[in-house]
């Protein structure tokens, strides 16, 4: 018989040398292996666990709640952050209002490119915007992000090197397997019409769609937020504000300065 994988979480309530030796010993005695642990907050352990069966994980909640040197927090089948929080030993920052909503700092770079890689690597239509102001590393993190999940990935319209526009594709870039890569700001100010039907061709596609500075992009298209899968925000700090006004007069998305391609 196949196990479960499991996500259990508990805060430490009164903290004591040996206490993880318990829980570990309470796992075996229970058959329930360990997969990974790792600290996830302060005062917080976050290990991943495989069970035979349910009622093993029914008699494991039974005598956590009867311990009173921690606090049993989640124990559940694990979701994407809490993979990510026992990897990296913190949770991903999720919007308390928008839950497809993700903040990120640039000091995060490394979670972030993990989070977007498992999200590269679902198959299907996905749909993911990312916000940021120049040169915090949006394209460098989707590029990253591409290669860990095993994906090529394809610039639509970009500005990583000099501003670009496709207008068409060729035969074997219309691959579901394929990421496509779309800054919302070079498209609305340099698009044609043959480039904005090829947009809307990649997004009809069964395949993952990246759109940085998606606020702008539903401005000049009819999508809107609400099509989209994840919206990620990346910051160089926490306070730093997302304007698109300051982005739009960069010198950045100027034709004279960069000039630009078109295919």
């Amino acid at each position: 018989m196949s196990k479960t994988e499991w996500y259990l979480e508990y805060e430490i309530t009164k903290n004591r040398p040996g206490l993880l030796g318990d829980i570990s010993s309470l796992l075996g005695m229970l058959s329930i292996n360990i997969v990974t642990i790792n600290g996830v907050e302060q005062g917080r352990r976050g290990l991943l666990i495989l069970a035979k069966n349910y009622e093993q994980i029914v008699r494991l909640e039974s005598i956590l709640h009867t311990m009173d040197t921690i606090r049993l927090i989640k124990l559940r089948v694990p979701k994407l952050r809490d993979r990510l929080a026992v990897r990296h030993g913190r949770y991903i920052q999720q919007d308390a209002d928008d839950k497809k909503t993700f903040r990120f700092v640039r000091d995060e770079l490394g979670l972030l490119v993990d989070f977007m890689a498992e999200l590269f690597k679902q198959e299907g239509h996905k749909l993911i915007g990312i916000r940021g102001m120049p040169r915090v590393g949006k394209t460098e993190s989707i590029v990253a992000s591409s290669v860990c999940a095993n994906k090529r990935w394809l610039f639509v319209s970009s500005t990583l090197l000099k501003q670009t526009i496709r207008n068409q594709l060729i035969h074997d870039e219309y691959n579901e397997n394929n990421l496509f890569i779309i800054d919302g700001i070079v498209s609305s100010r340099r698009a044609n019409e043959k480039h904005w039907q090829l947009v809307r061709e990649i997004m009809s596609l069964p395949a993952i769609k990246v759109v940085e500075h998606p606020d702008i992009f539903v401005e000049n298209t009819q999508y809107s937020i609400d099509d989209f899968d994840y919206i990620i925000e990346l910051r160089h700090d926490p306070e730093e504000e997302i304007k698109y006004d300051i982005v739009n007069k960069s010198k950045m998305f100027s034709d004279s300065e960069f000039g630009g391609f078109d295919f």
